[in-house]
């Protein structure tokens, strides 16, 4: 992946109170390797999963007393300040200003009026993932909200978004696509109790890509995380929900055959 163009989802990452065990679980289950801890001074400790030599995700531990384990999406922008400035304009709220990641980047976190968090992440040196849409990838970002109309009207005000529907059959009715130029570039889905309890909180659920959904699920459950959801097939692909043994969740999907 090249580029990302601005209102782009670009960056994944974990924050996790037990980094080493994360990275041993996401190792065993995706195939990928956790590069070593940078100085804590400068980089806070972080880390990055890689596929080969190739960047597809952050890793960090907690910064902070009561954060969760949970994964992170980042969208690109060209300005976080005045992306800031149009979160605030739209209701949303602020969790970390505006500020700059050594010389690879700005970044800021914020939450959407119904409480869902994400990042942007204003590009210097490090634009974002290496490798998108393949096994072992991120494929898809979409944000789980209980209030769908509120961010039908936030995002399209932030990151100028369209609001178009799925392009194919089976797809929920209230099921959003997020478009940058008519291109695809993320969803929306509202949340309903019989899906999610309502302990779950709105939020920006990450989808990585596999090469076999079954034999994914079958792994998870032999290193000890969570079925959320057992794999489903829809028109694009074979699903299934996992939280991790450290409280993540996160899905996984086997894109459909073409051809």
């Amino acid at each position: 992946m090249p580029e990302y163009a601005p209102g782009t989802p670009s960056w994944v990452e974990l924050s996790s109170s037990d980094a080493d065990a994360s990275a041993a679980f996401y190792g065993e289950l995706m195939g990928w390797s956790a590069t070593s801890p940078g100085p804590v001074e400068e980089t806070g400790g972080y880390r990055m999963f890689q596929r080969g030599d190739k960047n597809v995700a952050g890793l960090m531990g907690h910064m902070q007393e009561g954060q969760p384990t949970a994964w992170a999406t980042y969208i690109s922008v060209a300005d976080a300040d005045e992306t800031a400035s149009r979160v605030k304009a739209a209701g949303g709220g602020v969790i970390v200003e505006p500020m700059d990641v050594m010389d690879i980047g700005r970044m800021a976190f914020f939450t959407d009026p119904t409480g869902a968090a994400f990042g942007v992440w204003q590009p210097k040196s490090f634009r974002g993932a290496d490798l998108v849409n393949e096994p072992g990838s991120l494929c898809w970002n979409e944000v789980l909200t209980r209030d769908a109309d509120s961010d039908r009207a936030f995002y399209p005000q932030v990151f100028g978004w369209g609001a178009g529907r799925p392009q194919f059959e089976g797809a929920p009715e209230s099921y959003t696509v997020w478009e940058v130029d008519g291109r695809a570039v993320g969803g929306m889905m509202q949340m309903s109790d019989e899906y999610f309890p309502p302990e779950v909180p709105p939020h920006w659920s990450v989808c990585f890509a596999v090469a076999d959904c079954d034999g994914t699920v079958a792994k998870t459950r032999e290193l000890g995380a969570t079925i959320t959801f057992e794999p489903m097939d829809m028109p694009i692909g074979r699903f299934a929900g996992i939280i991790d043994p450290q409280g993540a969740s996160f899905t996984v999907m086997q894109p459909a055959a073409t051809g």
